[in-house]
């Protein structure tokens, strides 16, 4: 049996001092505010409940930073998805899992206890299917096996170039297939985190590009009541694109025709009308946000403040992995809100920390769009949480929410000094227990991938 004791702990119904929480069969079973620590109880300084990673592409994390050479005309999404294919054409199995676990392990470091993998990269460099058709789903369970983060693994469909049913491009090989094969490799995905405590998995339509009305459907299907992920008006081109197909807008059009619900979460959802916020917002769909992501490839911003004034709910993640941080994710959200509009502190209300505002927003949000247990410090809750580094500069002397604003507007990831995930420590002094096996490997596969 594990016992935390916090001197300052955010419980579902608030912060709270000197909390003593008991862990059995990985959670709490006990938490109790007003307690002095007893002999043996791990002691930490601030207490908060891990944070959902809703969107991520693992062996991205190879090629952060390979795109910042400007070419000879304006550089966009476009032409940083010609080198993420050729990227993607290089990895093997081995090498796919050894850069998805270093992703994982900066995910942990980074305050993130679960992630949504938005998984594509399903066959060889040749295109063709590995015999066992979910082997690259099977190292993404590995990895995150290896490293302890929780897993929401979420397969893609991926079958066409573009709206209409185009011809998938030659760079897009390892990503495609029939409905055959997606549905024998959900079936292979669900084998694959059996064994993975708390593990979800769900399905990812990759966009309206890259399914039929009738793919969508049939992949939708088999979510089997599941979480279904999807792409949707990340960039200006798709929008116009979108509208030359069908006569609607991407958002509008899954609005119309998709029946979007509570299992849906729409990544990016950058362009929009106002109307399509509004609806997007009483759906009950989850907006899976990637601020950094959407910074780094030009994207748009988000418009947030009237979606969460319609009552909509949103996540973050770390899409491409350039850099990964929850704190890093809910600072840029916030700033580029603020640039846009020429304000501060846009996305909190009337007197409240913007800190805790986007913080409880991207717990609730994120663990709704992962079919996650979002119960946070509460008995009955996974024991998954965060401790934060008191004597950080950014914390020092702060109490209840001051401590989220300093770590997500002053501190980022520095202040995470240990994680817990089922309530097993996987981070302490802000390093992960297997950083330095994991972080060898992955030299090891950058070294050859770079060499080529």
């Amino acid at each position: 049996m594990t016992v935390l004791h916090a001197a300052q702990a955010l419980t579902p119904t608030g912060w709270q001092s000197d909390v003593r929480l008991t862990v059995a069969e990985g959670r709490f079973s006990g938490v109790e505010a007003g307690r002095a620590p007893e002999p043996g109880d791990a002691r930490v300084a601030v207490l908060v409940p891990g944070l959902p990673n809703l969107h991520s592409h693992a062996f991205q994390r190879g090629m952060a930073g390979l795109a910042e050479r400007r070419g000879a005309s304006a550089d966009t999404f476009w032409t940083w998805r010609e080198t993420m294919y050729r990227f993607a054409l290089r990895m093997s199995p081995d090498e796919a899992e050894a850069v998805a676990a270093q992703a994982y392990v900066e995910m942990l470091e980074a305050g993130f206890t679960r992630v949504g993998e938005f998984h594509y990269l399903h066959h060889a460099p040749d295109g063709r299917a590995y015999a066992n058709v979910a082997e690259m789903a099977e190292r993404i369970a590995a990895a995150a096996s290896r490293t302890g983060l929780r897993l929401t693994l979420l397969p893609v469909l991926y079958r066409w170039s573009n709206f209409g049913g185009a011809a998938p491009t030659e760079g897009q090989r390892r990503f495609v297939g029939d409905l055959d094969l997606f549905a024998r490799m959900v079936e292979g995905s669900r084998a694959a985190i059996r064994d993975l405590p708390g593990a979800a998995l769900g399905v990812a339509p990759h966009s309206l590009r890259a399914v039929t009305p009738d793919d969508l459907s049939a992949a939708v299907a088999l979510a089997a009541g599941g979480p279904v992920h999807i792409h949707a008006a990340e960039q200006v081109r798709e929008v116009e694109e979108c509208l030359a197909w069908s006569g609607a807008r991407p958002v509008q059009w899954l609005l119309d025709e998709a029946g979007l619900d509570a299992r849906w979460c729409l990544i990016h959802a950058t362009h929009m009308t106002t109307d399509e916020t509004a609806r997007f917002a009483k759906s009950g769909a989850v907006a899976g946000l990637c601020p950094v992501t959407e910074a780094s490839l030009g994207d748009g911003v988000f418009p947030a403040p009237d979606f969460v004034a319609a009552g909509g709910r949103y996540g973050v993640g770390t899409d491409s992995n350039v850099l990964i941080g929850a704190a890093d994710e809910l600072r840029q959200l916030e700033y580029a809100q603020r640039l846009a509009r020429r304000e501060r502190n846009v996305l909190a209300s009337p007197g409240a920390s913007t800190g805790r505002s986007l913080f409880d927003a991207a717990l609730a949000g994120g663990s709704r769009a992962l079919a996650a247990d979002g119960g946070g410090l509460a008995a009955g809750a996974p024991a998954d949480c965060v401790a934060l580094d008191g004597a950080d500069p950014a914390l020092i002397e702060r109490r209840g929410d001051a401590l989220l604003d300093g770590w997500i507007f002053a501190a980022g990831s520095r202040a995470v000094d240990a994680v817990w995930v089922a309530g097993r420590r996987v981070v302490a002094g802000g390093r992960h227990v297997a950083r330095e096996a994991v972080g060898a490997r992955y030299a090891q596969v950058l070294a050859r991938l770079m060499a080529e």
